[in-house]
């Protein structure tokens, strides 16, 4: 793949959706590749408190029924 653009910036997680400052300069429904850098968590009540959040999270939305199961393989393929 070919990459003609790049932008370097922080945007705000929230909701399931990360908000970016200002729109991109790029046509509507265009897939990007992006890199997600989480901040360190040293503080251990925060990491608590965000791997029960990430739990109930989990917990609320199971995969449904009817999600195509993969094995070992088929996830860890090469494309």
């Amino acid at each position: 793949m070919t990459y003609t653009l790049q932008y370097t910036g922080k945007a705000v997680y929230r909701d399931g959706t990360l908000i970016l400052p200002e729109p991109l300069d790029v046509a509507d429904e265009t897939v990007v590749d992006f890199v997600v850098m989480f901040p360190e968590i040293t503080n251990p009540q925060a990491k608590i408190r965000l791997l029960k959040t990430i739990t109930r999270r989990m917990r609320r939305n199971p995969l449904p029924a009817h999600s195509v199961k993969f094995s070992r393989e088929e996830l860890h393929a090469r494309r």
